[in-house]
Order: C-alpha cells, then sequence, then structure tokens
C-alpha cells in the first residue's frame, strides 16, 4: 500500500488487532491479523507468523497472548479462519488434511498471505507457521508441500500423523501425493526448516482422536513417534513436553514462544 493514501481511522483499524477479511479468492474464509505498533505502511517488510486454529475454531485466546510478542519482535501474526461447515453442515474437519473435496487449503492459506501481503508490509514469501491439535495436523503436512515457504514450523499436538514415508496412502502417508497434489515431498528442503514438535505431558485422553496405529494411541505418543519419524527422514526437530498440561494450546504457548524467539534471533 505504498504511494495510497489512508485516512486516520484506516490506519487505526489496521494497526493492532484487526477486522476480519474475507478471502478474495474463495469469500468462505477469512483472516484477521495483529499488526505491531512499529508497523509502517511505507516501511521495510516484517516478520511473519501464520497461527492455524484447531477444531473449535478459537482464535481469540491466541490473539491476547501473543500481542505481545507480536510487539517484542516487531512481527505480525496472522490468522486464518477456516469455517466448519463448508461443503458438509456436519463437517468439522476440513482443513487438517489439506484437501477436502475439491478446496487446497494450503493453496487458500498462501493467497491470504499474498492479499495480505497487499496490504501490510510484511515478508509473506518465507514465513513462521504455529498450529496446535486440528492445526499442528496442518502445519506438519504444510511442511511436507511447502518448505521452501518456512522460516519454521512448530507443530502442536497433533491427533492424526502423516507418516512421512511411502508406506501408507494421503493422508497416513505419502505414497500418493504426487498424484493428489502434484509434489512430491523434499526432505533435503524439509531438513532445512527449524521444526518444533510440541506436546503436553498429560495430554493422554483418546475421546476425540482416532484410532490407534503406528504411531501411537495418545497425543503425546504421537507427538514423539512425529519427532522420533522426522529425524528418520534426515529432518531434525526439537520436542518440547510441556510439564502438567493436557490438550490445551494456549497453555502450551510458553513452550513456543521462547522457541520462536530463537528463531528470530540474528
Amino acid at each position: 500500500m505504498s504511494g495510497i493514501h489512508l485516512d486516520k481511522t484506516t490506519r487505526l483499524m489496521l494497526t493492532g488487532k484487526t477486522p476480519f477479511f474475507a478471502s478474495t479468492s474463495d469469500q468462505r474464509f477469512s483472516f484477521s491479523l495483529y499488526v505491531p505498533k512499529c508497523h509502517k505502511f511505507d516501511g521495510p517488510r516484517l516478520p511473519l507468523l501464520v497461527v492455524v486454529h484447531g477444531t473449535r475454531r478459537q482464535i481469540g485466546g491466541y490473539l491476547s497472548h501473543l500481542q505481545g510478542f507480536s510487539e517484542e519482535h516487531g512481527i505480525v501474526i496472522l490468522y486464518p479462519l477456516f469455517p466448519a461447515g463448508i461443503i458438509d453442515p456436519r463437517d468439522v474437519h476440513n482443513y487438517k488434511n489439506l484437501l477436502y473435496h475439491d478446496i487446497r487449503f494450503d493453496l487458500i492459506l498462501l493467497s491470504m498471505l499474498e492479499q495480505a501481503a497487499a496490504i501490510w508490509r510484511i515478508d509473506a514469501n518465507r514465513f513462521f507457521l504455529h498450529g496446535f491439535s486440528g492445526g499442528g495436523q496442518f502445519a506438519h503436512r504444510f511442511l511436507y508441500m511447502h518448505p521452501t515457504r518456512l522460516r519454521g514450523v512448530s507443530i502442536g499436538s497433533p491427533g492424526s500423523i502423516t507418516h512421512p514415508t511411502t508406506d501408507a496412502a494421503w493422508p497416513t502417508g505419502l505414497a500418493d501425493v504426487d498424484t493428489i497434489f502434484g509434489v512430491v515431498p523434499d526432505f533435503a528442503l524439509i531438513a532445512r526448516v527449524p521444526v518444533q514438535v510440541l506436546v503436553g505431558e498429560k495430554d493422554t485422553d483418546t475421546s476425540m482422536i482416532s484410532r490407534d496405529d503406528v504411531a501411537g494411541r495418545t497425543r503425546l505418543e504421537r507427538a514423539r513417534y512425529l519427532h522420533t519419524a522426522l529425524a528418520g527422514r534426515g529432518v531434525s526437530s526439537r520436542l518440547d513436553i510441556v510439564p502438567g498440561v493436557a490438550h490445551d494450546g494456549i497453555k502450551c504457548l510458553p513452550a513456543v514462544i521462547p522457541w520462536l524467539a530463537g528463531q528470530l534471533s540474528p
């Protein structure tokens, strides 16, 4: 928006907690941002963190808890909203596997970043990504498909794992991703992305996750599995098990924030 006049009200609305904006590529989806006070519409591009919600689509808590991090480190935070009930009014899972009917949620997200970069001075080419629970499912699958777009990825407590092998079809494994997505995951590129896998120490309730598989019975076991499985493909990740915490993304943020801060350090 450099060179475009913005009145005082618009500038205020586009700084701090912004309104939700409809995605111009598909208006069923939307996004909001937190833009720190250091942002200038004619200034340098700021780093970007994308936070992907869990199944309940509760974004407000992340907006509140990450505001200080944004201001301290001069990083813009974008929160996509992928509503439940798209196509099937009973569906709550749509975005987690990246592909749902004819919707490519990874491409929807990338189009949101392009749209946002036309308004705010952000580095949308390479960004940080964090997701917890359903967002953690999205985050590690996005890593497989788009490693060159990521400066770092924090994968929180995914209830379902895509194994980084070709032993099974998508979304359990990667056997047919070239046919589905037109991409063969490049683990040499993936290995260049800093990866955090995190989970609560008490995240052992199985009532809301899929049936047992080799990844383990609980989210705790599955996070450990993903950490080990990535290592088996040459991808070094940091495993953080948050003491005393069950399945709670907000309570896991004290492990996410210092990790992200470390990635932002020179």
